[in-house]
């Protein structure tokens, strides 16, 4: 990100609300995510892409465990068809990042999470973000029912009239 691309970032991120902010408490998933020394730009903070790799991290791996998701050989995937980020205080090497996860709407297809991203133990989100995955079938790419173990793992994370924030 350019110098004024990051002036622009802080401007934007000091003009959005604290209420709009989700707190550590407000997710019920938790994982720590070390950041490496490669995720830093020149600009000395972690670079804004990376972020998005940790959303998919967060999600990816409680799916994995709780085993709802099969990368290899399951019948059903799920495709990135919105994503969003919104950036309020920057991450950078050695910081330990704790990534929240919840879900805001099931669908019959369709999953919308919401991540926040918190520095070391800081309770206010460094970043927070969203992006939503429609289901296929791994062959055919056309959406399909969300199996019952996925649903079944994203039940516990569902937050009921959540807001969009």
């Amino acid at each position: 990100m350019s110098q004024s691309g990051e002036a622009n970032r802080r401007e934007a991120s000091a003009s959005a609300s604290a209420s709009d902010r989700v707190s550590r408490g407000g997710y019920p998933h938790q994982m720590a995510i070390v950041t490496r020394w490669m995720d830093n730009d020149v600009y000395g903070h972690v670079n804004n892409v990376v972020y998005y790799s940790y959303f998919d991290t967060v999600v990816n791996t409680y799916l994995i465990r709780q085993g709802a998701l099969d990368i290899h050989a399951g019948a059903v995937i799920g495709l990135v068809v919105e994503t969003g980020c919104r950036y309020f205080a920057p991450l950078s090497f050695p910081d330990t990042v704790v990534a929240g996860l919840r879900v805001t709407y099931i669908g019959n297809s369709s999953v919308r999470y919401q991540v926040g991203l918190f520095r070391n133990e800081e309770s206010e989100p460094a970043a927070q973000g969203h992006f939503t995955h429609v289901y296929v079938d791994r062959e055919t790419r056309r959406p399909a029912a969300l199996p019952a173990t996925l649903r079944a793992a994203l039940e516990p994370l569902l937050v009921r009239d959540a807001d969009e924030r």
